[in-house]
């Protein structure tokens, strides 16, 4: 069984000096491939920096480059073209962490739409999937997708987290979503549980966003509360439990969807 996380912030500070550690114990654990996020120019190209340096072979790692609705404010010209040149390297896979934030509104709305377009325009010129981040917009996300969505070769919503209207929304409009531990969160995350069903097969795949969204059913748990790729099969639990499929199958089929989408090596 083989796994692909497509969502992990391996350059958050609190992996560092870790990195070799952290994927030794997720390849221990079949999670065979990994997609580091960018979700700024300095991570974007320190996230393509640990690709090099911890997969010499190309195999293994992959990243994304994009600006986050969070930093939307510090875009300029000199943003876009260091992301136009980080999407010319091999390991790069997709436009993004790029999105619509309406719960913490960090940057202005405006700047976050107008951020947002400028990163869509970006991967239809680059022919390039697109890593999108939305909570509390999907309103605004899909109309503004709509806009790009013949031009782009695809698009994940990550960390799906929202309610029907907005997945069927999404699927409609043909994209892939992300799941992570939030399925897994007592609290508020049993939503998902019947939702996670209606996804189709090749639209679905997983992913930890660690350090952040330790899956909260994970026993026993670590006691640096921090979350890791290894921890990816209790997503994959979860997740199968609720679609009434074997967790072999789910990963056969996510693993599929996330390697075609991406456009990554058979191993």
């Amino acid at each position: 069984m083989q796994l692909i996380d497509i969502g992990v912030n391996l350059t958050n500070p609190s992996f560092a000096s870790k990195e070799r550690e952290v994927l030794d114990r997720a390849y221990a654990a079949d999670v065979a491939q990994l997609i580091l996020t960018g979700t700024d120019v300095a991570g974007s190209e320190q996230a393509l920096h640990l690709c090099r340096e911890l997969d010499e072979a190309g195999q293994r790692l992959f990243s994304t480059a994009g600006v986050h609705p969070h930093s939307a404010s510090a875009w300029t010209l000199d943003t876009e073209n260091a992301l136009r040149a980080l999407l010319r390297e091999t390991p790069v896979r997709a436009v993004g962490e790029c999105g619509l934030d309406f719960n913490r509104d960090f940057s202005p709305r405006p700047q976050q739409e107008k951020v947002l377009e400028a990163q869509l325009a970006l991967a239809a010129a680059s022919k390039m999937p697109v890593f999108l981040h939305e909570r509390e917009a999907d309103d605004r996300l899909l109309a503004i997708l709509r806009e790009y969505r013949d031009h782009l070769p695809g698009a994940v919503v990550h960390c799906f987290t929202g309610e029907k209207k907005a997945l069927f929304a999404y699927l409609d409009l043909d994209l892939h979503i992300g799941i992570t531990g939030w399925i897994c969160d007592e609290r508020r995350g049993t939503h998902l549980h019947p939702l996670v069903r209606e996804i189709p097969r090749g639209r679905l795949m997983l992913e930890s966003d660690a350090p952040y969204l330790l899956p909260r059913s994970l026993r026993p748990k670590p006691k640096n509360g921090r979350n890791e790729p290894a921890f990816l099969p209790e997503v994959l639990r979860e997740v199968a439990a609720h679609r009434g499929e074997t967790p072999q199958d789910v990963a056969a089929h996510t693993t599929a969807c996330a390697r075609t989408f991406f456009g990554l090596p058979d191993l």
